[in-house]
């Protein structure tokens, strides 16, 4: 792996109807074309998803929308185009959260890591 690309992971939680949903993804930077689903579950799945991600320092953002749309996809498969633009903000966060922005990244955003403008930001 080079030094500017990262194995990133983000967790996508959600608490709809009171069952408990996570999905967790994965990017390879350059080397992936789009994120994965790499794990998702529900109910205790979810609590151990949950519990793994926080036990390794993983970012979590809770997202009950996406995680929901993200549980129906296939472990190993690609998000849908519908979800690039959450996915993609996600990753943001995560790639800022952890100090590795990729240098791939600074010629799509013309510089350096873009900056949220708004004091909002995804939920850990």
């Amino acid at each position: 792996m080079s030094d500017d690309t990262a194995t990133n992971k983000a967790y996508s939680a959600g608490n709809k109807k009171k069952e408990s949903v996570a999905v967790a993804l994965g990017y390879e930077g350059e080397e992936d074309s789009t994120p994965t689903v790499l794990a998702g579950g529900r109910g205790s799945i979810a609590e151990q998803i949950l519990e793994i991600a926080f036990a390794n320092g993983v970012k979590v953002r809770e997202d009950a929308d996406l995680a929901e749309l993200l549980s129906s996809i296939d472990l190993e498969s690609e998000i849908p185009p519908e979800a690039f633009a959450a996915v993609a903000e996600i990753l943001i966060y995560v790639y800022r959260a952890n100090g590795n922005w990729p240098a791939f990244l600074d010629e799509a955003f013309g510089g350096s890591a873009p900056h949220r403008h708004s004091g909002e930001g995804p939920s850990v």
